[in-house]
């Protein structure tokens, strides 16, 4: 999973922190092509003069115990720089001779003052005297490493930021890629550019001409089947292989009756009439329907949902003759999440798919053109292939749909109930120019009716629960700061103008402790 015309690359070894993702995403930001290995792929990997610098992630483990994971000591005696941080700044100093110790005492975990000690091209422009960064740690590095000298400090943490200036290798204790840490991006582009002097060549939109011939030498004259939902990452990579083999791409769009409204056919009106694809549309509302009906556990009707697809997907593909590959939407994350920090291997077709998991038995050739991309950068990659910005930059939504937004069963009813409020919500911040700060936002359906009153009768209908959340990532969240305005327009709108819903809430909750979606 190399690009084949990057010469230069900065190799992060992930020891299982959960924004891991977050680094290869500062680092690709600032231009530079960065991919994520276990410390298991770093026993194994050759290719080191390519590398211009290696940046050893966070994790859940602890190096005070015996048992611990580690690197190949010689990666260090490669002349590249290194950069540890959190769990790879204690491992560093481990490795080098100092000392760490667990201590209630010494943890951190959220915001910390920073205080400068030294001065350090890692830090140039850094400190404003003191920073605010982002710490979750209990383990602490209490003994400098021979000849590594200290840089910074906080109250509890004596050793913050550490360096060999002599042998290019560095530690923070703190997370410099999430938002929290005050001008993170910083360190990572002292790190690259100061230290690393590596060239900015990374740039999402120039790989679409690779994409397209990668594509073409692979698949040849085959067909390819792919299932279109008309969500960003299957859109940009039907896009992508219509543009390499024309005709010999089918796409299959199953109508589970669980869209938005009108989006169905809007996507299927864009992807033939605009684009000129070849797409065969399955009508199978009424089955979804009917197998999830008296449904009302999340997890059943997610298994259902994905379940039925696959079947319905798999019987139509059957009918086409001479398939050889099956298209896929998966994305560099989704390899990333489907694997352990110990290297365990990804499986072949995904069960975190937005479908569910499409079957191996079906026994074709994965083409997955968005594999080594994160979600901006297919936003990014759609744009620059002609994508229609309606669908480029279409907020995240569920492979199960309306059906885990709806809580409890599943009507048809609910279903136009909801699909109306939701359009109502979704034009209304289109409208306000709101839509594109936020980072997902939906209408969801509660199962409680309460009593109002609406001229002069008497009402008892559903309640409806908006949601709208900034987000980089999806991993964190928080819910987005309406004006007070806005609130009592759509509430009164979505009241006023959908039969069932007499009352409307907006969830103020943040990720975590709340998930983004309800179900």
């Amino acid at each position: 999973m190399q690009f084949q015309n990057i010469k230069e690359k900065i190799l992060i070894i992930d020891f299982g922190s959960q924004v891991t993702k977050l680094i290869a995403r500062r680092v690709r930001d600032l231009g530079v092509y960065s991919e994520i290995i276990t410390p298991k792929d770093i026993k194994q990997f050759r290719n080191f003069e390519k590398v211009k610098g290696i940046i050893l992630s966070g994790g859940p483990s602890t190096v005070t115990k015996d048992k611990h994971q580690s690197v190949p000591k010689n990666i260090f005696s490669k002349k590249i720089p290194i950069l540890g941080i959190c769990y790879g700044h204690q491992l560093i100093a481990k490795i080098y001779g100092g000392k760490i110790r667990s201590s209630k005492k010494r943890r951190e975990f959220g915001r910390a003052i920073i205080i400068k000690k030294n001065n350090s091209l890692l830090t140039k422009n850094f400190f404003n005297s003191k920073k605010n960064v982002w710490m979750s740690h209990e383990d602490a590095v209490v003994k400098l490493p021979k000849n590594f000298r200290a840089i910074a400090y906080t109250q509890s943490s004596k050793l913050t930021i550490i360096e060999n200036r002599k042998e290019n290798i560095y530690g923070v204790q703190f997370h410099p890629e999430v938002t929290h840490t005050e001008n993170g991006k910083l360190i990572f582009k002292n790190f690259l550019f100061l230290i690393c002097k590596i060239k900015k060549k990374w740039n999402v939109s120039s790989q679409k001409i690779r994409l397209i011939q990668d594509i073409k030498q692979k698949v040849g004259n085959h067909k390819v089947i792919c299932a279109l939902s008309g969500g960003v990452d299957s859109s940009v990579a039907a896009l992508l292989i219509h543009k390499a083999i024309k005709k010999n791409l089918i796409c299959i769009m199953v109508d589970t009756g669980l869209m938005r409204k009108d989006e169905f056919k809007y996507t299927f009106k864009i992807f033939k009439n605009k684009y000129n694809f070849n797409i065969k549309l399955i009508n199978a509302s009424h089955l979804f329907l009917r197998k999830l009906k008296n449904i009302s556990n999340p997890e059943k009707k997610r298994k259902i949902i994905g379940a039925l697809f696959i079947k319905i997907f798999e019987r139509e593909s059957k009918k086409i003759k001479n398939i050889k590959f099956l298209a896929q939407g998966t994305l560099y994350p989704d390899i990333i999440e489907s694997r352990s920090s110990t290297g365990s291997k990804t499986s072949k077709i995904k069960s975190h798919h937005n479908v569910g998991g499409l079957p191996k038995k079906m026994n074709l050739k994965l083409v997955e053109p968005l594999k080594e991309f994160f979600k901006d950068e297919v936003r990014v990659l759609g744009n620059s292939l002609g994508l229609t910005r309606n669908i480029s930059y279409k907020h995240p939504f569920p492979g199960p749909g309306l059906g885990i937004r709806i809580i409890g069963n599943i009507t048809s009813e609910k279903i136009k109930i909801l699909q109306e409020a939701d359009y109502i919500y979704i034009n209304e911040l289109k409208n306000s120019g709101l839509y594109k700060k936020i980072w997902q936002a939906y209408a969801a359906l509660l199962p409680i009716k309460t009593v109002g009153v609406m001229g002069d009768s008497r009402t008892y209908e559903y309640t409806c629960l908006l949601r709208a959340v900034t987000s980089e990532d999806g991993m964190t969240a928080d819910y987005f700061n309406f004006p007070k305005t806005f609130l009592d327009k759509i509430s009164n709108k979505i009241v006023n103008n959908v039969k069932g819903i007499n009352r409307v809430l907006y969830d103020i909750s943040s990720k975590p402790p709340s998930t983004i979606e309800l179900e």
